[in-house]
């Protein structure tokens, strides 16, 4: 079962998949030529050498409901609102400060990533730019500001820093064969089961197999993942870390040829059996691989930045509160609540579909 590598609330919306596997949103610059001018509206943000005014905010807040709709009623909410401010602060702050060179690759990757959002949206993108009062320089320059601080901090990762974090995460590049039978939480037509039922069947799956029922054919007849069941519950020559915490664990360690005690994760019970496992070096590093770990490290950076470095700035936040828009627990006014709505230190899935 693939993980999409959750995020804390601090970085959620600033996290958006589109077009490359990683990139962060921001704000755009107080420093944009196109609205300072006609930009007299009160300081939402100050900090040392720069201010967000409520007329860029609003600009941000609009980009970031059109990357990631699922996720527009929390930015109704007060607290998180405040959060995203502060994050626009430091995009701000480092985006000043970025290398030449990472404004560069900002720009082009910038393009890679508007073309993208356009390519998906197909023949509703003007129309869904104009109800949303946006304009494709709007997001590029969204785009060009988030991902000069990503591309910075991205160029700053050492080769030393990549092989540590390889020593650190290596088991996530192990690479292993298996099978797996899942008892969901739903089942096949959208009955929701308790755990307890799910765990009583996920019992009774690994009682077959115990007994010698073959995997191929038990996958078949009881799983609900749908992406392996047809192939009788083989996935094959994955990398262990693309799984959950819990599945991925229990692949790393379960003896091969072994079949699981039901292993528990946010998906259902799993019964597993790991059929092969090779570990890899960091020599055997396939260059996307290698990227991903300059990713993990630049996005390392930008958090250590937000809980170490922001309060140095000495921000000051001045947004009018909106509790008549959206009640704390984050449903919109005349909205349905979101489920597992998270505390602003929380943790929930990351726009991975914010593009699409």
């Amino acid at each position: 079962m693939s993980s999409n590598k959750t995020k804390s609330w601090k970085v959620l919306l600033v996290s958006l998949a589109a077009a490359v596997s990683f990139s962060m949103l921001a704000a755009c610059s107080s420093n944009n030529d196109s609205n300072a001018a006609e930009d007299n509206s009160t300081a939402v943000a100050t900090y040392k050498g720069g201010t967000i005014t409520e007329k860029e905010f609003d600009l941000d807040t609009r980009v970031m409901k059109l990357l990631s709709p699922q996720q527009a009623a929390y930015l109704e909410i007060d607290a998180f609102k405040e959060s995203i401010l502060k994050q626009e602060v430091a995009f701000e702050y480092l985006s000043d400060k970025a290398t030449d060179a990472a404004k560069k690759e900002a720009e082009k990757e910038a393009d890679v990533q508007v073309n993208a959002i356009k390519t998906g949206l197909g023949d509703t993108y003007e129309s869904t730019l104009k109800e949303a009062n946006l304009t494709e320089d709007d997001i590029r320059s969204y785009m060009v500001r988030v991902l000069t601080v990503y591309q910075d901090m991205l160029l700053k990762v050492t080769d030393d820093q990549v092989k540590a974090e390889f020593e650190k995460t290596k088991g996530d590049f192990t690479v292993a064969t298996l099978r797996h039978v899942l008892i969901g939480l739903t089942d096949a037509e959208g009955k929701e089961r308790t755990d307890e039922d799910a765990l009583k069947l996920a019992n009774e799956v690994k009682s077959k197999l115990d007994g010698g029922a073959d995997f191929a054919a038990t996958a078949k007849e009881y799983s609900d993942d749908t992406g392996s069941k047809d192939s009788g519950g083989e996935i094959k020559d994955q990398a262990l870390g693309s799984y959950v915490e819990e599945f991925k664990q229990a692949a790393q360690t379960l003896p091969l040829n072994t079949i699981s005690d039901p292993v528990k994760t946010t998906y259902g019970y799993h019964v597993m059996e790991v059929e092969s496992r090779t570990e890899t070096t960091f020599d055997k590093l396939t260059d996307e691989q290698t990227e991903t770990i300059k990713g993990s490290l630049a996005s390392q950076a930008l958090e250590s930045f937000l809980e170490n470095d922001l309060d140095s700035l000495e921000v000051k936040i001045n947004l009018p509160k909106s509790s008549e828009a959206a009640d704390e627990s984050g449903g919109a006014d005349g909205g349905t609540e979101p489920t597992a709505a998270p505390s602003a230190s929380a943790e929930a899935p990351a726009a991975t579909e914010a593009a699409q």
